[in-house]
């Protein structure tokens, strides 16, 4: 009887996944395993939002494998020790894993690799899982990696990506393998309130209601704050209950303007993934150095703590971080001016608003969490690193009746039009002003404060 391990990683689903599909080809029995790795909530990526998500998800993935005929086994600890054990309990010969592009990924495959090979067991790490197009696998001729989005995308556009695979139909699982009971999203605490629902029956219903009703006018809308017509789908991305491979057959099955710019953005995922696995200190040092001197944390404690709670004095700035906090999710638009308002406006490093971040998210992912900041704060890839997003005239461009202010900042839901995007402005007796804060910082001034530094005046 032989028997393979499947190491579940950023891949928690059945349609889909090739680790799967290859242990199963060549195995009586499969051991599908998830660790719940000691190391990545001490390195402080244990975050309650995405602890319960992943619950529902580990959840769903158990429930799918009983149907067929097996079980998801939970263990707790170092994944490189636990796979060992599960190998010594199952004589297991092969362990099956998807590749990934964090440095933590990769140390993860190097150990595995050794601690197998040294018992005469094999590893096969599976690309096209965790993204479409692979890291490497689209260089540039004179480099190993894309730099700059836009020749990237053309190459990635030309990659012939496979065809998804069905979800199995059966799956058998040795008796001797133990596990834990699995996590239920109750357990944790700290819990963002309007928190998604996690797993993969939940993301197949949502994506293809997505197909049906929202892809079509994805161009039109994605930047529509009030209008919501983004896909939702980032966290069911980040922790793989959705095929990549299978978002884009799908997107463009579809086709028109709107799958066309969803694949884009999928893209855009894609890229950031290729760049940190080729410079993974970009995850926590400047990609580009713009030779910031930011101000300190001491000296900027009081905007910082505005910027977390929503009290900026900027409408549209406010709603985005309280979206954040209640949801754990923010609109693409709003991460932007939220990103630009600390680090430009501001003028406080990146990295502070990238951990707050991650410590919400539910799709808190290293590559295009840290990428992203980095390519609003200008030390990353962006050809333009000093533009400044205006959160005044953002407001009023992407939320123009301020609906999407109004739902996120009630003390101004009483006040009509654009006009709520410049409350201070407002024309009336002062014990009709709504409660709400006066501005933090002069954007003026703020703009000639980050010109300064950057030496550009």
């Amino acid at each position: 009887m032989t028997v393979s391990v499947v190491l579940f990683t950023a891949d928690l689903r059945l349609h889909d996944h090739p680790p799967l599909r290859a242990a199963l080809a060549s195995s009586d029995e499969i051991v599908p395993l998830f660790v719940r790795d000691s190391a990545i909530e001490e390195a402080g990526f244990g975050a309650p939002n995405r602890l319960a998500f992943l619950a529902d998800c580990l959840r769903d993935l158990d429930g799918g494998l009983r149907e067929r005929g097996g079980r998801l086994v939970i263990r707790s600890g170092d994944a490189v020790e636990e796979v060992g054990r599960i190998v010594s309990e199952t004589g297991a010969s092969d362990v099956h894993l998807s590749a990934g592009a964090s440095a933590f990924a990769r140390r993860r495959e190097e150990r595995l690799r050794k601690a197998l090979e040294s018992g005469g067991r094999r590893l096969h790490v599976h690309d096209g899982v965790v993204t479409a197009v692979a890291p490497g696998a689209v260089t540039p001729a004179a480099s190993d990696y894309f730099a700059v989005f836009t020749p990237y995308f053309r190459r990635w556009s030309e990659q012939r990506v496979r065809e998804a695979f069905a979800a199995p139909r059966t799956v058998r699982v040795p008796h001797g393998a133990g596990s834990e009971k699995v996590p239920a999203r109750g357990a944790v605490p700290g819990v963002s309130e309007g928190l998604a629902e996690g797993g993969e029956r939940h993301a197949r219903r949502q994506l293809t209601a997505w197909q049906r009703h929202g892809l079509a006018a994805y161009e039109e809308g994605h930047d529509d704050l009030a209008g919501d017509a983004t896909s939702r789908l980032s966290p069911h991305l980040h922790f793989g209950t959705l095929s990549p491979v299978e978002l884009v057959h799908r997107a463009r099955a579809v086709g028109g303007a709107g799958a066309e710019a969803f694949v884009r953005q999928l893209c855009w995922r894609e890229f950031h993934h290729q760049v940190l696995a080729a410079r993974p200190a970009a995850s926590r040092q400047d990609y580009r150095t713009r030779h910031d001197h930011w101000r300190s944390e001491a000296d900027a404690a009081r905007d910082i703590e505005a910027w977390r709670q929503g009290r900026t004095g900027y409408p549209v700035v406010d709603a985005a971080m309280r979206q954040l906090r209640h949801e754990g999710w923010m609109h693409n638009r709003g991460r932007l001016l939220t990103a630009s308002f600390l680090a430009k406006t501001l003028y406080v490093d990146w990295r502070i608003g990238a951990q707050h971040f991650l410590d919400l998210l539910v799709d808190g992912d290293v590559a295009n969490n840290q990428l992203n900041w980095q390519w609003v704060a200008g030390t990353g890839t962006d050809s333009r690193p000093n533009r400044v997003l205006n959160p005044v005239t953002q407001g009023k461009r992407y939320d123009p009746d301020g609906r999407y202010v109004r739902r996120w900042v009630p003390e101004l839901a009483a006040v009509s039009g654009p006009a709520v995007h410049e409350p201070w402005k407002l024309r009336v007796p002062e014990r009709d002003r709504p409660d709400y804060p006066e501005p933090i910082v002069e954007l003026a001034d703020g703009l000639a404060r980050f010109r300064r530094a950057r030496g550009l005046d």
